[in-house]
């Protein structure tokens, strides 16, 4: 028998039916692959496990089910035992700017509760650690949030940065609408890729008010963007946080309603005590560190 169509089954079994198993599995499946697989397993076994519509379990499901119930009913609780003999691992992914300036403060201080606790670091854009986190990769994603994520993920707010524009501190600019009343705009453009969900809450904001601005400079790094400006090389696209633009020879103009980069903790099914942890320590280091900035 296929373990992992056994599995399938005591979901639908558990759940009454395939489209709530779907809806309540703590991985991401769509629900077309669990009918096919269960097909295959009432092939394989030769009997039907039960009634579709309305949803029923045949006398052979109700005995497979009680078969498999207590197998599975016990996983989690087993493998919580488990992991109590070992260091606690947490596998977290998150945007270049979370990792740098966001991540060490608040994993330091989780550390102080798990002191043994092992860290699985990767970076990424919002459509990977989705991905990521559906097929049970990572355990936490921080990110800036780009649209509403998939109906199978959970997510929780927890800042909200406006965007900024960096200049040179000897620049005459002293806002950034005198930049859009030139027409043309000469002074080159530093920012992070295209694909960033910063540039594009920034250029969404250009074609509202119908300002062309060609991308210049691509820098990799929220760093690189401040060490371009400061060095003279152009003006640069930043968030409104002094811990992110650390260089005494540039300054901010805001970005009046311009929309604001999200900063969100997506996860699956129920948050383990380490993800509620962490999750929970953002939000005080969040209110403690940017309080005019914390999501409410």
């Amino acid at each position: 028998m296929n373990i992992h169509h056994l599995e399938l089954f005591y979901y639908v079994a558990k759940h009454g039916g395939i489209s709530r198993a779907v809806r309540s599995m703590p991985y991401g499946i769509q629900q077309p692959a669990v009918s096919s697989q269960i097909l295959l397993l009432e092939e394989d076994l030769g009997v039907k496990l039960f009634e579709r519509t309305p949803f029923k379990l045949t006398r052979e499901g109700e005995e497979l089910f009680a078969f498999a119930r207590p197998f599975f009913d016990n996983l989690a609780s087993v493998g919580a035992k488990l992991r109590q003999k070992s260091a606690p691992h947490l596998r977290i992914a998150a945007s270049e700017l979370v990792l740098r300036d966001y991540l060490p403060a608040v994993v330091a201080r989780l550390r102080k509760q798990e002191p043994r606790l092992k860290l699985g670091l990767r970076s990424g854009f919002q459509a990977d650690m989705e991905k990521w986190l559906l097929e049970r990769e990572v355990d936490l994603a921080i990110t800036p949030l780009d649209g509403k994520p998939s109906g199978r993920i959970r997510c929780e707010r927890l800042m909200q940065f406006p965007l900024v524009l960096l200049v040179p501190k000897k620049s005459r600019l002293q806002s950034a609408s005198e930049l859009w009343a030139r027409g043309e705009i000469e002074d080159p453009l530093i920012s992070l890729p295209q694909s960033e969900v910063m540039t594009k809450l920034f250029r969404r904001g250009l074609q509202k008010r119908k300002v062309d601005w060609p991308h210049t400079i691509e820098a990799s790094s929220m760093d690189l963007v401040t060490r371009y400006v400061a060095n003279g090389y152009g003006i640069g696209l930043s968030v409104n946080a002094a811990e992110v633009v650390r260089d005494s020879a540039v300054r901010m103009l805001p970005l009046d309603d311009f929309e604001s980069l999200e900063i969100a903790a997506l996860w699956t099914g129920e948050a383990s005590p380490l993800v509620q942890g962490v999750i929970e320590e953002s939000r005080r280091y969040v209110a403690q560190q940017w309080p005019q900035w914390a999501a409410m």
